[in-house]
């Protein structure tokens, strides 16, 4: 009877009910700590020089001499122009009364672009201006830059974090607190190290390991099955990143698509362009593939929980079939996130007289083709990966109790 009992507390699926042997235990922490080891000698090695950063960022000049931004409220909002070749007097403008800065109190019409007209702008929102001085005397000159969001931008993710907190709770908080350890590492380490011209990609694995072991302890707690998931996502970091280096080379893919690219050949010019691009389809695997990884620990541990008896291959077999249907929802969501961000693009692209197909080798649709089957590829491979990690960690199967008669 006390075995019967044993066995349904351990559906529950905790850790504590799933005695792992120590010689598996022992082997998977040690691999972990060594992965460690080698992440902080890669955070000492690659940190960038302080001096050198002080001296990057900031050394491009956003605007000419002189020139500030300062903030206004708008009084009044013209409708756009109909015909943005010939204006009139009266429409594409907006009325604004200048909130800071020297001219303070000064009320002006600047200029706007008919799609911020169009953006719901209206009487008591915040714009961002572009003051210019000028000579002899004369008033300063203004011209539209931008819409403050500030507020907006804050209350969205205050209701964010509030959401994730009502929901997930601790596990929620300890989530959000992962997010902003992962932050601190991509300001601090990441950017700064690329700028001063480190290797991108050994920069952005080791940034990425530094993050997940941060993010699934802190999530998921200390335990076996989280550090199998963790075995498992470093895993998924390396072949990721091997294959995102294949394939940029393979396609000869330059790795500048946008007006940032232009900006620093411009003033970066040291950088390697195509290296950054695996940098990026490293990190922006991530959330997927821990995703992946902590479900297939999980499963693994919840099905040895419910089933003592099932030998390993049975298992694994069961827990492959939940990892499929995860894994085929999982790419749907990579390729659909990728398509979202590059939507303006297809729909420049459906204007020309070529076909997708043709155009589809682009350097800007081949940057996103790549991209996205890239980290699906990695995210495919470290399902098994950590399926196995897990099946191998877990306690063998238990063996039946025997009866009497």
């Amino acid at each position: 009877m006390g075995h019967g009992h044993s066995h349904s507390h351990r559906a529950g699926g905790h850790d504590d009910d799933v005695e792992v042997a120590p010689l598996p235990r022992t082997i998977l922490l040690s691999v972990l700590a060594a992965a460690l080891v080698v992440t902080v000698v890669g955070l000492l090695m690659l940190w960038p020089d302080g001096d050198e950063v002080d001296d990057l960022q900031g050394s491009v000049s956003f605007a000419g001499e002189g020139v500030t931004f300062p903030e206004a409220t708008v009084d009044e909002v013209a409708p756009p122009c109909a015909n943005q070749t010939e204006p009139r007097e009266g429409c594409g403008t907006i009325t604004v009364t200048v909130a800071d800065g020297p001219d303070e109190g000064a009320q002006t019409d600047v200029e706007v672009p008919p799609q911020v007209s169009d953006a719901g702008l209206a009487k008591g929102d915040r714009v961002e201006l572009i003051r210019t001085p000028t000579t002899d005397d004369q008033p300063a000159a203004f011209s539209y830059f931008n819409i403050v969001r500030g507020q907006s931008l804050w209350l969205l993710a205050g209701l964010f974090a509030l959401v994730v907190v009502a929901v997930a709770r601790l596990r929620g908080l300890m989530a959000l607190l992962g997010l902003m350890f992962a932050a601190v590492v991509v300001g601090l380490f990441v950017v700064p190290s690329l700028l001063t011209g480190e290797s991108p990609v050994p920069v952005a694995v080791v940034g990425a390991v530094a993050i997940m072991y941060v993010v699934l302890f802190t999530t998921h707690g200390f335990s076996v099955r989280t550090s199998a998931a963790l075995a498992g996502t470093l895993g998924g970091i390396g072949l990721t990143a091997a294959l995102g280096a294949w394939a940029v080379g393979a396609t000869h893919l330059t790795g500048i698509t946008d007006e940032a690219g232009g900006v620093l050949t411009a003033y970066a010019g040291h950088l390697d362009f195509q290296s950054l691009l695996v940098a990026a389809v490293v990190i922006a695997g991530l959330g997927v593939l821990n995703d992946v990884t902590i479900t297939q620990a999980s499963a693994v541990w919840e099905l040895r929980g419910a089933a003592p008896e099932m030998g390993r291959l049975q298992l694994f077999a069961s827990a492959m079939r939940i990892g499929r249907d995860h894994v085929a929802s999982t790419i749907y969501t990579i390729v659909f996130a990728y398509v979202g961000t590059a939507l303006l693009l297809l729909l420049v692209v459906s204007l020309y007289d070529r076909p997708l197909v043709d155009l589809a080798g682009t350097e800007e649709i081949a940057t996103e083709i790549v991209r996205s089957l890239t980290s699906s590829i990695g995210l495919v491979l470290a399902m098994p990966l950590t399926t196995v990690i897990a099946a191998l960690t877990v306690p063998g199967p238990a063996r039946e109790p025997h009866t009497a008669g």
